[in-house]
C-alpha cells in the first residue's frame, strides 16, 4: 500500500506528459510481469518425424517416438511417455564417442535411460554434431535440442538438463552458458550422474600417469622399433592402430584379457604396479589406456594445436616395488601454458549456475573418481553458487548406471526443491529412494554424511602452467 500510495503522489506531482510517459511505463512493467520472458525467436529446424520408438529402447507401451537430424548435423531422439507428467528431461550423454556420430548413440542412451520414461517424464538426446573432447559445442548441440522441442513438439512446465559422465561436464557448461540472466531460465534444475566434474584439465591427468607409467614397465606403445612421439599426443595423427591392437599390447604385457591363473608372474606385477600406483581398478585399466590412447589423440590434433594440455613435471608416484627407479625412468612432459588455457576454456566449469544442481556419484566409480566431486563443490564455491549444490553418493563400484529406483528419486527431490524450494539432503535422497523401490525396485545404496576427499589425494600433484 505505501509503494502505491507514493506512485499516486507522484502522478499528481507530474506534469501532463510525464504522468502520461509513467503509465506507459507501469503499464509495460504490468504486461511483463503478467506474461513473462519474451518468447524465443523461431529455430530455422525441420520439425522431428513421428516414428515407431525403436524396441530396443525399452520404453513403455503408448510412447511416443520423435527423430530428426538438426541443422548442425547432430542427430536426436525425443520419447514422450502417454502420461506425461509434463517435466523434459533433456540428456547430455557420456563418453564421448570418437568419429561421425550415428543416430543409433541417441537409441543406445534412450535405452539406458529408460527409467525417465516409465516414470512420466519426456526424454530428449542429442548424438552431439561431432565425436571428441569438445564440451561447449556439445553444450550448444543440447540447448538447440531443447528448442526444438518447444518449436515442434510441446511447451513442458519444467526442464531438467541431466548429464551423465563426460555429459555432465556438457551439462554444467550448458547450465552456465544458457542461463544467464533472471529473464533467461531454460532449464529449472540440472541433474548430474556420474559426472566428469574437475574440468578436462584436471580430470585426465592420471591417463598420462597410466601412459608413463605402463611404457615404462612395457616400452610396447610404442614398441622400439616404432617412430617415437611424446605420449600427450596419445597417437600420430596418421596412426592406423585400433582399440583391438591395442588390446594384444596389453595382453603381451600385462595379460590383461586373460584369466589371472594364466599370467606370468611377470605380468601380474606389472599390473599390480600399475593399478597401486595409478589408483585404479584392474578391469578400468584397458579402458583408461584405450583414452588416454585415443581421446588423447582427439585433443592433441584437433583441440590444442598439437601442443600439450597435460603434464607430469612434478608429479612423485608412489606404490611401486621401487618408486625411486620409477620416477627416475619415467618420462616427463610439460604442458604448454596456451593449450591448457583454451583446452580449460573449453571444458572447465566455471560453477557459475544460477539453478538447483544435484548430484550423484559413486564411491567407487572406475572412470570418474568420486574425488572430482570435492573439485566441482570448490568451483561452485568460488563462484558463491555452492548453496545451489547438493551432493549425494551411493556405495556402488559402477559407473555408467547405478540403480532403477535412484534417478526417478533423485528427480522428485530435484523437482520439489525447483517446485516448493524444499533443498534436499543427503538423508532426504536416501529416503526418496527407499520409498521408489516399491515401484521399481531394489537398489539403493545411499551413503549419508560423505564427503569426498579433494583431487590431489587421488590423483598425484604436480606443477601446473
Amino acid at each position: 500500500m505505501a509503494q502505491t500510495s507514493s506512485t499516486v503522489k507522484a502522478l499528481v506531482l507530474l506534469p501532463r506528459s510525464g504522468r502520461l510517459a509513467l503509465l506507459t511505463g507501469l503499464a509495460a512493467g504490468l504486461t511483463a510481469c503478467a506474461t513473462g520472458p519474451a518468447p524465443e525467436p523461431p529455430l530455422a529446424e525441420a520439425a522431428p518425424q513421428l516414428l515407431p520408438c525403436p524396441p530396443s529402447a525399452e520404453v513403455p507401451t503408448g510412447t511416443r517416438c520423435l527423430a530428426g537430424q538438426d541443422s548442425a548435423g547432430a542427430h536426436y531422439l525425443i520419447a514422450i511417455p502417454e502420461k506425461w507428467n509434463q517435466t523434459l528431461v533433456l540428456h547430455a550423454h557420456g563418453g564421448p564417442l570418437l568419429g561421425t556420430p550415428q543416430p543409433a548413440r541417441a537409441v543406445e542412451d534412450l535405452k539406458r535411460w529408460s527409467i525417465m520414461v516409465k516414470a512420466g517424464y519426456a526424454w530428449a538426446g542429442s548424438t552431439f554434431r561431432q565425436g571428441g573432447v569438445e564440451v561447449r559445442a556439445a553444450a550448444e548441440d543440447t540447448e538447440r535440442l531443447r528448442r526444438i522441442f518447444l518449436q515442434h513438439v510441446a511447451q513442458p512446465t519444467f526442464t531438467v538438463l541431466h548429464g551423465q559422465s563426460w555429459g555432465a561436464s556438457v551439462a554444467a557448461k550448458g547450465a552456465e552458458m544458457f542461463t544467464g540472466s533472471a529473464n533467461k531460465r531454460p532449464y529449472d534444475a540440472v541433474l548430474l550422474t556420474s559426472g566428469v566434474l574437475a574440468g578436462g584439465t584436471r580430470s585426465y591427468d592420471f591417463r598420462l600417469d597410466l601412459r608413463v607409467v605402463y611404457q615404462h614397465l612395457c616400452n610396447n606403445h610404442p614398441r622400439p622399433d616404432e617412430p617415437a612421439y611424446p605420449l600427450w599426443m596419445g597417437l600420430p595423427a596418421d596412426s592406423t592402430m585400433n582399440q583391438a591392437q591395442l588390446a594384444t599390447r596389453t595382453r603381451e604385457c600385462l595379460g590383461l584379457g586373460m584369466p589371472a591363473a594364466q599370467r606370468t608372474s611377470e605380468q601380474a606385477q606389472k599390473l599390480k604396479t600399475i593399478v597401486d600406483v595409478i589408483r585404479i581398478p584392474e578391469r578400468s585399466v584397458q579402458g583408461h589406456l584405450n583414452w588416454a590412447t585415443f581421446h588423447f589423440r582427439d585433443i592433441a590434433q584437433k583441440r590444442s594445436g598439437g601442443r600439450s594440455v597435460f603434464g607430469n613435471i612434478g608429479a612423485v608416484y608412489s606404490g611401486s616395488n621401487d618408486d625411486k627407479a620409477l620416477n627416475a625412468a619415467v618420462l616427463r612432459y610439460a604442458a604448454d601454458p596456451q593449450a591448457v588455457k583454451a583446452f580449460g576454456k573449453d571444458t572447465d566449469p566455471n560453477g557459475r549456475i544460477p539453478v538447483p544442481v544435484l548430484s550423484v556419484h559413486a564411491l567407487h566409480d572406475p572412470v570418474a573418481f568420486v574425488e572430482m566431486q570435492h573439485q566441482f563443490r570448490q568451483t561452485m564455491r568460488a563462484a558463491g553458487t555452492a548453496d545451489r549444490l547438493v551432493q549425494v553418493y551411493t556405495e556402488d563400484s559402477e559407473h555408467s548406471y547405478l540403480s532403477d529406483a535412484l534417478y526417478p528419486a533423485l528427480m522428485q527431490q530435484l523437482l520439489a526443491w525447483v517446485q516448493q524450494g524444499r533443498k534436499p539432503t543427503q538423508q532426504t535422497v536416501a529416503d526418496a529412494c527407499t520409498a521408489a523401490q516399491a515401484t521399481y525396485g531394489p537398489g539403493c545404496r545411499l551413503v549419508v554424511g560423505f564427503e569426498p576427499m579433494p583431487l590431489d589425494a587421488r590423483v598425484v600433484p604436480r606443477q601446473r602452467p
